[in-house]
């Protein structure tokens, strides 16, 4: 009978083939398959948003946090759902009203600068190690479930995702979220939770059974909870993957309040899993690694059948984590680090009105069909590239660790800076970036060399601390230093922002280099 968990797992990843398929019959344009068409309504978008911010961390491992520490394993998930929540109610709606497709080009088009096209190598570097991470999970579900290698199992699940997302792009992967969405909603809320409960004797059996600590909201402490909000929360907020799926939504509106559902959800999810955790270290206290909890109570505690549709969930957690993270590096790198780099080289990397205006405008004259054949190669190609980092290197947690503290602690303020600070100049965004980078960087070297004696080396949280602080005093010193930002360059930005006289598009402009330089050329899977 445990061939039946086996067949469903099985007949799961056929069915994420068959949505690329769908998905590409739906595909048109770039518009189409970068983002959806911003078509989506408040249904697909509240549920593929949450789909792409859960991922196994949070599925598997909020599990076996909760498993480990109780009910504040919870934090991890709540930090997760507190960004999407951040983002949707104070930036979504002006980031869709934007018509983008990367963050690089709000930047651009916010400051008329093409100095800050720098942020695209980190963004892409992000994006690369998160599709990379998720992909070398799968090896925690499919060794156990066929027996397989670790680097067969990552090879087979990577090349699923790899197939659909490459054949119908944002599309296909939406469709695919929302099947994963609901398999994981089912799994986890309607059959892994109140299973695991009654397996435990109920909220008084588990009350009975452990530590008075589970239930302490801090047992996790409070260095760990501060660690989740750092990297996760403020991650959340301009993360090329998350900003790409506001960029789907069809109205602001949508943007605001289906994303803001989507982050009650996480809220939702986290506490469940935690919970599900405190269970199973009654019902199976003797798991060797709390990465195996969740797929030892789908074996263990479910019934046969249900149990394949559990270990399913955490399949789907993992691939939509994997495709949105995949499709997000491609189009970073095909709008924004091919042409910056291309620039760079040629002595090209000015910036003024033309600039500006390349951000400004969305459309290309490039044909359609051929626009997507190029975006499906980038897809295609970073997608082998993602696998095979995933495969050859065995922790690439440290390489994502560093990413994620450059991205926050080089580009958050420059981002958000831009979005809420009307004085803020292009030279102050560039002497940020710089300055966060650096210091991020440098701290995180600092610590690394004194690891032993003191402090965690790369996964310390004092790099994105003191990154942050020097990144903020270097935006509002250069900001106050220099002149506002060109008054055309302001009215474009407020136009865009109020919705008004933006043209039909097909696809993401190249940046084409024209006019004076107006200023100077300057991080854990989920």
């Amino acid at each position: 009978m445990e061939h039946l968990n086996t067949a469903i797992v099985v007949a799961y990843l056929v069915g994420m083939l068959a949505f690329g398929w769908w998905g590409k019959s739906r595909t048109k344009n770039v518009s189409d398959y970068l983002v959806a068409g911003r078509r989506l309504g408040p249904l697909f978008y509240t549920g593929t948003m949450a789909a792409v911010v859960l991922g196994g961390a949070s599925t598997v491992g909020g599990v076996g946090l909760g498993y480990t520490y109780g009910i504040s394993g919870m934090w991890l998930v709540v930090a997760i759902g507190a960004g999407v929540l951040l983002l949707s109610v104070l930036f979504a709606s002006t980031l869709q009203k934007l018509k983008i497709y990367t963050v690089s080009q709000m930047l651009t088009l916010r400051y008329g600068t093409r100095s800050t096209q720098a942020s695209s190598i980190v963004m892409l570097a992000y994006t690369l190690m998160l599709c990379a991470t998720s992909t070398g999970a799968y090896a925690t579900i499919f060794v156990v479930l066929f027996g397989w290698e670790r680097w067969v199992s990552i090879a087979v699940g990577g090349a699923v995702v790899l197939v659909y997302s490459t054949i119908g792009g944002m599309w296909s992967i939406t469709l695919a979220d929302m099947v994963q969405f609901v398999i994981k909603t089912v799994g986890v809320f309607a059959l892994m939770l109140p299973f695991t409960i009654n397996a435990a004797g109920g909220w008084d059996g588990i009350r009975d059974r452990v530590d008075a600590e589970f239930f302490s909201l801090t047992g996790i402490g409070a260095q760990s909870i501060i660690t989740y909000f750092v990297v996760y929360t403020l991650g959340l907020l301009i993360g090329q993957d998350i900003w790409q799926r506001v960029f789907t939504a069809r109205t602001p509106l949508i943007a605001r309040w289906g994303g803001t559902a989507a982050g009650i959800y996480c809220i939702l999810y986290g506490v469940a899993g935690a919970v599900i955790g405190m269970a199973a270290s009654v019902v199976l206290p003797a798991v060797a690694s709390k990465d195996d909890v969740y797929a030892d109570v789908a074996i263990s505690i479910l019934p046969v059948g249900l149990g394949g549709l559990v270990l399913a969930a955490a399949v789907a957690a993992m691939m939509s984590t994997a495709s949105g993270a995949l499709i997000a590096a491609a189009t970073v790198a095909r709008a924004d680090v091919v042409p910056f780099v291309a620039g760079w080289f040629k002595g090209r990397n000015t910036a003024g009105s033309g600039t500006q205006q390349a951000a400004a405008s969305p459309e290309t004259a490039e044909n359609p069909e051929h626009s997507v054949a190029q975006n499906r190669a980038w897809v295609l190609g970073l997608g082998l590239v993602a696998i095979g980092l995933a495969i050859a290197v065995q922790d690439v947690v440290a390489a994502l660790t560093i990413s994620y503290d450059i991205l926050v602690g080089g580009l958050l303020v420059s981002i958000l800076g831009g979005l809420v600070w009307k004085r803020g100049t292009g030279f102050g965004a560039a002497l940020s970036m710089a300055a966060g980078t650096a210091v991020t960087l440098g701290t995180m070297a600092v610590l690394e060399i004194t690891a032993e004696q003191q402090y965690d080396g790369i996964y310390a949280n004092e790099p994105i601390y003191f990154g942050l602080l020097a990144s903020a005093a270097a935006y509002i010193a250069g900001s106050l230093l220099t002149a506002r930002t060109d008054a055309g360059v302001m009215r474009a930005w407020e136009d865009r922002v109020a919705g008004r006289g933006i043209p039909a598009e097909s696809g993401p402009a190249e940046p084409t280099p024209a006019g004076p330089a107006a200023s100077i050329p300057a991080g854990q899977e989920r």
